[in-house]
């Protein structure tokens, strides 16, 4: 029981950043061959048939009511399409993975605050440090790339809004799932999340795009990795750690997202990380860890 606690304490944190931070790693590759609605709706289309017939072979228990559908559905509208859907847009415009690191990092924060009103989880003063320092720690690792970005690449203000609807939409949704989902069942669940997701996101892409994806290799690849190992692996993956966690303490792992891309663009891509980047990703780790361990 010692080992398999462990493993839910540490081990399950420390893949879904792993299998999370990947993300930023698909939208580069993809993005480039299909449009931002286009491109999220389809994966969501092929994550949910996959969940589906993985919920068949399993004999997984159904929702029981009408409410627990609904309440998937809101779950989906918010994790899904406002938040995947509004980074994957500002991506698409242009703004650096940086700085939309940035703005979503607050995240955290904003979701303690929710969860002290909404969920009666009072974080300690130790663990309001920890969330500081996390922010802190996020703006050290992607500064250094944001300041010496080229002359010419500016800001889109509409990829801008998105980021805020991104992050405003990943704040109620984790404090949503966290008071309503636990009941409903894991698996039937999350593919009722991306069928309602993905219904709002391809009509988007009806009305605003042409809907066209160039099946390139590169394209396919990142098409697969996103399906398998985001959308099923990654989010599955969450939804049990929110079970067994506070709604602050799990949202404190995407503090540590940011400086993970950066090591990966650096190994495959050999963007450089400097050192006050690496000094971020210590002081990131410290403040997830003030805000996730138990003082004994």
């Amino acid at each position: 029981m010692r080992t398999d606690s462990a493993v839910q304490r540490f081990g399950g944190p420390a893949l879904f950043v792993l299998l999370w931070s990947t993300g930023f790693v698909g939208a580069k590759y993809g993005l480039p061959y299909a449009e931002p609605f286009t491109f999220l709706g389809a994966r969501l289309v092929v994550a949910a048939a996959l969940l589906g017939v993985l919920a068949l072979a399993t004999r997984s228990a159904a929702p029981s009511s009408p409410t627990q559908y609904g309440r998937a559905a809101v779950v989906g509208l918010l994790l899904h399409a406002g938040y995947l859907g509004g980074v994957f847009y500002a991506i698409s415009l242009g703004v650096p993975a940086g700085v939309s690191a940035v703005i979503v990092s607050l995240q955290p924060v904003l979701t303690a605050v929710l969860a002290a009103r909404v969920l009666g989880e009072r974080p300690s003063a130790r663990q309001w440090l920890g969330l500081a320092l996390g922010v802190a720690g996020v703006v050290l690792v992607v500064g250094p790339g944001i300041v010496t970005a080229a002359p010419g690449e500016s800001l889109s203000a509409a990829g801008l809004v998105a980021c805020v609807v991104a992050l405003a939409s990943g704040t109620l949704g984790t404090v949503y799932q966290k008071r309503h989902g636990d009941d409903i069942p894991l698996i039937w669940g999350t593919a009722v999340q991306y069928v309602a997701a993905a219904a709002v996101l391809l009509a988007i892409a009806v009305a605003t795009e042409d809907m066209t994806i160039h099946w390139t290799g590169e394209f396919v690849l990142a098409f697969v990795w996103l399906v398998l190992v985001l959308s099923i692996g990654a989010v599955l993956l969450l939804l049990l750690l929110l079970r067994r966690g506070t709604a602050a303490g799990v949202s404190s792992l995407y503090y540590l997202v940011p400086p993970a891309v950066a090591v990966e663009a650096y190994l495959l891509f050999g963007e450089r990380v400097s050192g006050l980047s690496l000094i971020g990703i210590g002081v990131t780790a410290l403040g997830v860890a003030l805000v996730v361990t138990r003082r004994r």
